[in-house]
């Protein structure tokens, strides 16, 4: 593996816009993004995550096959984006891990309700319920 691959929720509009910035940063083309409905479409050599997990926050992956979620996974976009580099201080600030977690948590659980829903599809999958709601069918939306 020699991408950063970011798995976010593809029927999310929030994360679609996060997802379209994120390829506006990456001039390099570093990263590679699946749409976390369709685990059928990962690559093979990804470790094993969980579908529910997948849905309630970003997840990257390494090209070391490490899992960076959340606030995690934002810290290191930014060290890989040379386009964010400037915001990397704010991110290590004293409090930032606590605090950035907690309010990437706050956003994503809300997320639905900070924009608007297309066709019903924008809803998460109960607590405990591994892999329901995620389609059978899908595309990849890779760069």
């Amino acid at each position: 593996m020699s991408q950063t691959r970011v798995l976010f929720d593809g029927t999310c509009p929030l994360c679609q816009f996060s997802v379209r910035q994120l390829r506006t940063l990456d001039w390099m083309r570093r990263l590679e993004y699946f749409d976390a409905r369709h685990p059928e479409l990962f690559p093979a050599d990804l470790p094993p995550l969980d579908p529910v997990r997948l849905l309630e926050e970003m997840h990257v992956v390494t090209p070391t096959r490490q899992v960076l979620v959340g606030f995690r996974g934002v810290r290191y976009l930014a060290w890989h984006l040379p386009l964010l580099w400037a915001i990397l201080p704010l991110l290590y600030l004293p409090g930032a891990g606590t605090l950035g977690q907690w309010l990437y948590l706050k956003v994503a659980r809300n997320r639905y309700n900070l924009v608007p829903c297309k066709d019903g599809v924008c809803s998460l999958p109960k607590q405990g319920t591994p892999g329901q709601g995620l389609p059978q069918a899908g595309t990849v939306t890779k760069e």
